[in-house]
């Protein structure tokens, strides 16, 4: 009797094991290691960052919506990636703030799927709307006669309609694959979200055909955008070395040179997480390069496209002017 009830008992410890080995229910977030005075003067710092940026790309979308002087479509361009700046914060903020307060916090692991597809379909469609962004200002400066005929309303809708489309149907084939991995051992994610690298890092599974799909996924959302991107400021600035005046040069490299400086910040930051990382990086750079694209990003693009560009500016003033009267 006694060996039968320990057999039972050895088989059901078995199931329990089998069970807990492919069935994991939550993650648990580490966030940022240190203190309590850090954690809390970093939640502070984050705090104004996220009003600043909720507020910034409001403004600008807010703007492009009501003032005619900005219905064009690199202004109906920008507003889309203020949309997606704000998808972006929104989606890793209020449960970052609650683990930098808890000093780590547990999260299910629908909930922690659902904020990995939300955020790589964002960085996904952004990637696109900054392709279609470079293509808009080669169409102005390289084909300036055409542009109108080119770039209109219908068409302008159409490209950003794909972006979002496809952006977000790309990622979900990622978000699929990786929430069929079995997750086994440790459920702690060192980290202040869901991230893809995180997340393969702790599954049982082989992971190869899960990266190799990844990859293939990315060439479309990514590295084409890239591709796009270079080949449109190269000939943006083969077109702007031809102007035969300075002022001229000046003033058509000025329409895009916002654009410019938002692709090389967002770029940097993603490919020195994701593409090419240094063998040397360890989690704690990783981690600031991720709060610099989740969190600072957002916050530099509105700022780059108000302070560097005249007709928002007169816009918002315009908008104030007419409010305090």
């Amino acid at each position: 009797m006694g060996k039968r009830a320990a057999k039972e008992s050895a088989c059901t410890s078995l199931y329990e094991l089998e069970n807990n080995l492919t069935k994991v229910k939550e993650f648990f977030l580490l966030g940022f290691q240190g203190g309590q005075s850090l954690h809390i003067s970093l939640f502070c710092l984050l705090q104004v960052v996220y009003c600043g940026t909720i507020c910034g790309n409001f403004l600008i979308i807010i703007l492009v919506s009501t003032s005619k002087i900005l219905h064009t479509p690199m202004y109906f361009f920008i507003s889309q990636l203020s949309i997606g700046d704000i998808l972006l914060i929104t989606n890793i903020a209020p449960n970052m703030f609650y683990v930098l307060l808890s000093d780590g916090a547990s999260m299910t692991f629908a909930g922690c799927i659902t904020q990995f597809y939300f955020f790589d379909g964002t960085e996904a469609s952004e990637c696109l709307l900054l392709a279609v962004m470079s293509y808009d200002r080669y169409v102005a400066i390289c084909n300036p006669l055409r542009y109108s005929s080119i770039m209109t309303s219908t068409y302008s809708l159409k490209l950003a309609m794909i972006s979002w489309i496809l952006g977000f149907s790309i990622t979900l084939l990622d978000t699929i694959t990786i929430s069929m991995l079995i997750f086994c051992g440790s459920n702690i994610i060192d980290h202040f979200f869901c991230d893809f690298l995180p997340l393969l890092e702790l599954s049982c599974s082989d992971t190869f055909i899960v990266q190799l799909e990844v990859f293939l996924l990315s060439i479309p959302s990514i590295f084409i955008p890239t591709l796009i991107i270079f080949y449109c400021y190269v000939n943006i600035v083969l077109a702007v070395l031809r102007i035969p005046s300075s002022t001229g040069r000046q003033k058509a490299f000025s329409t895009c040179s916002s654009h410019l400086i938002v692709v090389s910040i967002f770029y940097w930051t993603l490919f020195s997480v994701y593409v090419v990382p240094t063998k040397r990086q360890t989690l704690t750079i990783s981690k600031i390069l991720s709060l610099l694209y989740t969190f600072f990003t957002p916050l530099v693009n509105p700022i780059i496209y108000s302070f560097r560009n005249k007709d928002i500016q007169k816009a918002a003033f315009d908008m104030i002017h007419k409010r305090l009267i």
